[in-house]
């Protein structure tokens, strides 16, 4: 369907070299014409994979909701403004936000203030100023902050794909490392994961096949012996909690 079909080109900023595609034509179909941001599963890519059109879409949706709920926050206990925060802001930061791990510090920013924002929400602007630090309360609140929930995501769904439960192209991405024949004492751990070679080009590093084992090897060992998959959300949650607050 010429109408529904988005086509995107994705290079690297440093391709001094890169064709410029005006348009693409499928089959017998009509020419399509190239596109600087594409939707798909809900998430907005560009043509660099920068994912900034994708966040500020999420910055610009919470906000609105944040909005909304402060007209009513006077009316609402504590526990009912943290489900609609889980439901109508959190839903939202956490979506697919494992395609978010590697981006910088700035771009993730945008997200953290909205995380903050929900926390002077949750706690009223009497208890927390506008110049006061949002960390204790994060911590008070049990709420990651975004850069670990990304870590979170990514964990979780490599536990999945070692359990088969996964989707098979995500299984694909993970393999176990492989035990020497002469087993050594740092050999003796086999739950690690085989660490492919560096990649050459920039941003190749975010894949799944690369960040999944360099997050995984760094878990705790009785993190990565856990056998179901909500015993491992749990110890995995309060480890990612602990390296935020508690260093």
């Amino acid at each position: 369907n010429p109408e529904k079909t988005e086509v995107l080109v994705v290079q690297s900023r440093n391709n001094f070299l890169s064709s410029s595609v005006d348009n693409l034509r499928i089959g017998n179909s009509e020419y399509l014409s190239t596109s600087l941001v594409a939707k798909s599963l809900g998430v907005l890519f560009d043509g660099y994979l920068t994912f900034e059109e994708h966040i500020n879409k999420i910055v610009q949706s919470c906000n609105v909701h944040l909005r909304n709920l402060r007209v009513i926050g006077s009316k609402l206990d504590f526990s009912l403004k943290k489900q609609l925060v889980h439901c109508l802001v959190f839903s939202k930061l956490d979506y697919c936000n494992g395609l978010l791990y590697g981006l910088p510090d700035y771009q993730l920013k945008k997200l953290q203030k909205v995380q903050n924002s929900c926390v002077r929400f949750l706690y009223g602007y009497k208890v927390l100023g506008n110049f006061d630090s949002v960390t204790p309360y994060l911590k008070q609140a049990h709420f990651l902050p975004i850069r670990y929930r990304i870590e979170y995501k990514l964990a979780s769904t490599v536990f999945k794909c070692l359990n088969n439960i996964a989707p098979t192209y995500l299984k694909d991405c993970i393999r176990v490392k492989c035990q020497p024949k002469k087993v050594l004492r740092t050999d003796e751990d086999y739950f690690l994961l085989e660490m492919p070679n560096a990649p050459r080009l920039n941003r190749t590093d975010r894949a799944l096949t690369f960040c999944g084992p360099a997050i995984w090897n760094k878990l705790p060992y009785n993190l990565r012996t856990c056998h179901s998959i909500s015993e491992f959300k749990k110890g995995l949650k309060t480890h990612l909690f602990s390296l935020a607050f508690d260093q």
